[in-house]
């Protein structure tokens, strides 16, 4: 039932993301040019999104436990390190440059857009740098060190 659930919410999850057109480049760009020609309504589907978890979330938190799963799995840290603002900037430059993110990167890739693959291959070697920079070290820099050392 797990399963079938994380299917479901995925397929929901990748609806929406066609639907309100976040899987357009174009689209995301021009809700980003906040400065030139710019179209909010991807903030209405942001809003959207917030108020369905949102409702979602304290309905769980009310019951104890989430619907298909054993307990409710909250984040507990509230600090900022340098990894989470240099993961957040880089996210931010990545989305501004392609007008995509991870999920709708991922919804149009069965489309076979070459865009779409090449910014999931570059998001997973981001993510493999993540995972072998030693921790509490957050540029680079440090993974060249220690692959010279």
């Amino acid at each position: 039932m797990l399963l079938l659930s994380a299917f479901a919410a995925g397929l929901l999850f990748g609806l929406g993301l066609v639907v309100s057109q976040m899987v357009n480049p174009g689209k995301v760009l021009a809700f980003l040019d906040v400065a030139g020609a710019w179209d909010p309504s991807l903030a209405f589907v942001m809003l959207g999104a917030i108020a369905a978890s949102a409702f979602g979330y304290v309905l769980a938190k009310r019951e104890g436990k989430p619907v298909f799963g054993d307990r409710l799995e909250v984040p507990s840290r509230r600090d900022f390190d340098k990894r989470l603002v240099g993961g957040a900037i880089l996210f931010g430059i990545g989305w501004g440059l392609a007008g995509l993110c991870p999920g709708p990167a991922l919804a149009i890739m069965p489309l076979g857009l070459w865009q779409a693959w090449i910014f999931v291959a570059a998001m997973l070697v981001g993510m493999g740098l993540f995972a072998a920079l030693p921790s509490g070290k957050s540029d680079v820099a440090s993974l060249f060190r220690k692959v010279d050392a």
